[in-house]
């Protein structure tokens, strides 16, 4: 199965579509721009969301629900936001339909039209902000540190399975502070949880950053991020976290009775991430002969193929293998054992191998004569033998080094990725040849970064926060620039 793939080498973005859909994760539907996520893809999902639902209530943020709809009027409150979203939203106008009256089919009641239209959801700043004006009154209601687990819909030209679709699952944390400092540590929190998240759980090195003016969230006064690099070379932005200021509070009326007794607006946050993050996942670890999961996030961390001939051997080595299973699961191991008799264990190793489950466990009949199990790790495929009363103290070993030595890899890869140059000439070469991140030297204005987005197609990921500041000259003005920022074409 995994043979058949378009080698990475050759076309990339060919190598990506066709695994998504192989390893069955995802496909397009019958709705342009929206995908159906399979099983198999939105099992990993469901394990990042427990993972990051975990984090979000260990930093005592609550989930709750908000309206798929949002009144047009809500929008417009805030003047950047509207501008930044204004090109992307789905629109209601109607609600009802009925048979047309020559027959032809069904067709829009054009008395049923809204007094007011109605956005589908591109982000849920407004409609959660009007709600805030009931919800707080005074500072024992602060901080207010909500989460929402929903879809959301940014009508989308040019779209790609998980990486940018028009409808796509999220998380969005939305708080509020009685001060304007407790809302910006809120706003670096939560990009440092994700960064926990995305190199832990993902084994994804990240960049923790701020993005300029013209990158930042519409309504935000600043936007933190997390930058990963994928394997072509390409940025991808994996999480943001944005403080709003007194931007929302102000566009909707939330104040709150300070102790003094004093009103006041309150201070604003939002952050999210998506199924933007299972593109990332793919396009970080998997290789020509298809996906290479994490132990952490992969639905099945071990699989058992039993190689046999008839029932009789078939039984016996189920009889081994069942005590094996539980104990593995006993331990917390997602575990399948696959005895189906409609394909044979050479179309189980290439669809596992495919599907990239990080351990691979066969036994056969000299395996039971000799007391062994062949083991085999997706991330090297290397294989050994292994006795039977060492092999769950082996998958425990490997669960973790495999999840090291993916992250380690792609680590190696970012280091060897980034590249310092002081010149515009030497920028575009490297843009061009080496690809990845490229630190440069910027003049802090947007004329002088759009000129490089146009002329290069690279924009600004970020502004590095863990780096020693040094001063310097544009690369492409010759103005004074106050630090490196990190440049890189982007998905």
């Amino acid at each position: 199965m995994g043979k058949n793939l378009t080698k990475r080498s050759e076309d990339y973005s060919k190598w990506y579509n066709e695994l998504v859909v192989k390893a069955d994760l995802a496909e397009n539907s019958g709705v342009r721009g929206c995908m159906v996520i399979k099983p198999y893809g939105f099992a990993i999902w469901e394990k990042m969301q427990a993972a990051l639902d975990k984090m979000f209530k260990e930093t005592g943020h609550e989930n709750a629900y908000f309206p798929l709809f949002i009144p047009k009027s809500y929008l417009s409150r805030e003047a950047s936001h509207v501008a930044g979203f204004a090109k992307e939203c789905a629109v209601v106008t109607h609600y009802r339909l009925k048979n047309a009256e020559d027959g032809s089919g069904i067709i829009v009641d054009p008395d049923a039209k809204l007094e007011e239209e109605l956005i589908v959801r591109p982000t849920s700043e407004t409609i959660i902000w009007d709600t805030y004006r009931r919800w707080i009154q005074s500072y024992r209601d602060l901080p207010l540190l909500i989460n929402q687990w929903a879809n959301v819909v940014r009508w989308e030209m040019r779209t790609r399975l998980f990486l940018r679709t028009s409808e796509f699952l999220w998380q969005e944390g939305h708080t509020a502070h009685a001060t304007e400092q407790e809302a910006i540590d809120e706003a670096l929190q939560m990009m440092e949880v994700y960064a926990e998240f995305a190199e832990n759980h993902m084994a994804v090195p990240v960049i923790r950053g701020t993005k300029t003016e013209s990158e930042r969230f519409a309504g935000a006064l600043d936007t933190y991020c997390i930058e990963a690099l994928m394997q072509d070379g390409k940025a991808l932005q994996a999480g943001t976290s944005h403080f709003l200021g007194q931007n929302f509070a102000k566009a909707f009326d939330v104040k709150f009775a300070n102790k003094e007794g004093k009103k006041e607006y309150v201070w604003a946050t939002s952050w999210g991430v998506s199924t933007r993050l299972v593109g990332a996942l793919i396009m970080t670890h998997s290789d020509d002969n298809g996906l290479v999961l994490p132990p952490m996030l992969a639905p099945i961390q071990v699989v058992i193929v039993p190689i046999y001939r008839g029932l009789e051997q078939l039984d016996a080595i189920s009889e081994q293998v069942h005590p094996l299973v539980k104990e593995l699961r006993s331990k917390g191991i997602s575990v399948k054992y696959d005895n189906r008799d409609t394909q044979k264990p050479g179309f189980k190793f290439n669809e596992y191998e495919l599907k990239g489950v990080p351990v691979r466990l066969a036994i056969g009949q000299r395996d039971m004569e000799n007391g062994t199990y062949e083991v085999a790790r997706r991330d090297t495929l290397e294989k050994e033998t292994v006795p039977m009363d060492e092999v769950v103290a082996k998958i425990e070993f490997l669960m973790e080094d495999i999840q090291k030595n993916i992250y380690q890899k792609a680590v190696d890869y970012r280091t060897e990725h980034i590249t310092e140059v002081d010149s515009y000439e030497e920028f575009k070469t490297e843009l061009e040849e080496k690809g990845g991140f490229i630190s440069a030297h910027w003049d802090g204005t947007i004329e002088t970064e759009d000129r490089i987005k146009e002329e290069t197609k690279a924009t600004i990921r970020c502004i590095p926060i863990d780096v020693k500041k040094e001063e310097g000259k544009c690369m492409v003005t010759g103005k004074r620039s106050p630090n490196r920022v990190l440049f890189a074409k982007a998905y």
